[in-house]
């Protein structure tokens, strides 16, 4: 029987497991103390220069300073997120980290409202839903979602984006820009993915038949607009760069100079990127190498399957090129940035990949209704064991987080 949601029982879910990834999280959480203090401890290492450019605004010198010093060089993050924070700082009267956690897991009840919104949307049984929020909060770094980082902002801007950008009509395009406008203020990886409404429109239509250039171009122009406008979040700091320093690209100067990351942008199609030695689960930056090569190996299954099923039979394969297309670029830009330091911090970035993977094989899976009960059972069982493992893992995360350590 399908479950159908009304938009407010969509929000309530979302809040449901918003509340408990944040449960889970502080349960975890070292060192012992009260739930405050170790609720606390959810706010480490990103959140410190978060804080640092709520409280003191963007600064640096020219060149920025060749090491990581958020006193001298803070311009390695995109606004979007301190400036919320700002707000619900001022709103709340919170100090600057609680007001940065709750501004995170505000945007993590977002994002699930927007995955239970996709799953009504697309009429999902009891059980997919299930095993879909089950799927991604089991992910060892959705712990990320709940800490004091921008990832759950991210990520619901950008399911947001997708939500609105499917929809006919003015008020979905304004809230599309509006996603979008944050998406891309957020992470610089937002900027290629606001041209998910063109690729969407071309997709879904099978090719545009116009006669001429200007005619297909006319075609385009809603989705052609809400691409532009979803871009201004980026564009908008990059010129505030360029009037108060002269650089519009002081941000990925600082990222150089104090992270050591210069972008390989054929990163995804070097072998010696791709390390396949199954690492120890103590060791992150390992974990991150083996992350980036599984989620290399599931994009070519994934097509692999997507293809079969479109050559086979009729399929809604149109409609789900363009969440494979957003996981690509975000693949894609965050390895060609991170392989010059030996992939560290990609199992973070790829729990927004996972979290795209995962909507689209829910829209994959509902056009199976019919499936064997012993395959279902089977199934069923290895996902059990593999949220189990993910969980365990996300546990032993979080543990080591809270207590100043690095991990991803």
């Amino acid at each position: 029987m399908l479950l159908h949601l009304s938009t407010l029982k969509c929000l309530a879910l979302g809040l449901l497991v918003t509340v408990a990834q944040v449960a889970l999280a502080v349960s975890w959480a070292q060192p012992p103390g009260t739930w405050t203090e170790r609720y606390r401890t959810l706010a480490q290492h990103d959140s410190y220069w978060f804080a640092n450019i709520i409280d003191r605004g963007y600064g640096t010198t020219l060149p920025p300073v060749d090491h990581k010093e958020m006193e001298v060089s803070n311009v390695a993050f995109f606004p979007a997120y301190p400036l919320l924070a700002k707000a619900v700082r001022r709103i709340t009267s919170l100090d600057t980290y609680a007001a940065l956690l709750v501004t995170a897991q505000l945007a993590t009840w977002g994002f699930w409202g927007y995955f239970f919104l996709f799953a009504q949307r697309w009429e999902l049984s009891l059980p997919a839903q299930t095993f879909g929020a089950l799927a991604i909060a089991a992910h060892p770094a959705a712990f990320y979602l709940v800490a004091g980082y921008s990832e759950s902002l991210f990520l619901a801007a950008l399911v947001g984006f997708i939500y609105w950008s499917t929809r006919e009509g003015p008020t979905a395009r304004v809230l599309a820009v509006l996603h979008g406008g944050a998406m891309s203020a957020t992470r610089i990886v937002g900027l290629p993915c606001a041209l998910f409404p063109v690729v969407n429109s071309i997709v879904t239509k099978g090719g545009d038949r116009a006669n001429n250039f200007r005619e297909r171009v006319w075609r385009l122009r809603a989705p052609l607009l809400v691409t532009a406008f979803s871009m201004l979040g980026a564009i908008l700091f990059f010129i505030y760069c360029q009037v108060r320093w002269g650089r519009w690209d002081i941000y990925m100067l600082t990222q150089h100079a104090g992270w050591a990351i210069v972008p390989d942008y054929l990163a995804a199609f070097r072998p010696r990127n791709y390390r396949w030695a199954l690492p120890p689960y103590w060791d992150t930056s390992v974990v991150s190498q083996f992350t980036s090569a599984l989620a290399g190996w599931l994009f070519l299954a994934i097509a692999a399957v997507e293809l079969v099923a479109a050559i086979g039979r009729r399929s809604g394969w149109r409609r789900r090129v363009g969440l494979y297309f957003c996981a690509a670029i975000i693949y894609g830009i965050s390895l060609a940035g991170v392989a010059s330091v030996q992939m560290e911090s990609m199992l973070r970035y790829d729990l927004c990949v996972h979290a795209l993977v995962v909507l689209g094989l829910l829209h994959f899976l509902r056009e199976f209704r019919l499936v064997p009960v012993f395959a279902r059972a089977l199934a069923m069982s290895i996902a059990a064991l593999v949220f189990a493992a993910g969980l365990a893992l996300q546990g032993y995360y979080v543990w080591n987080f809270t207590q100043g350590n690095w991990v991803a």
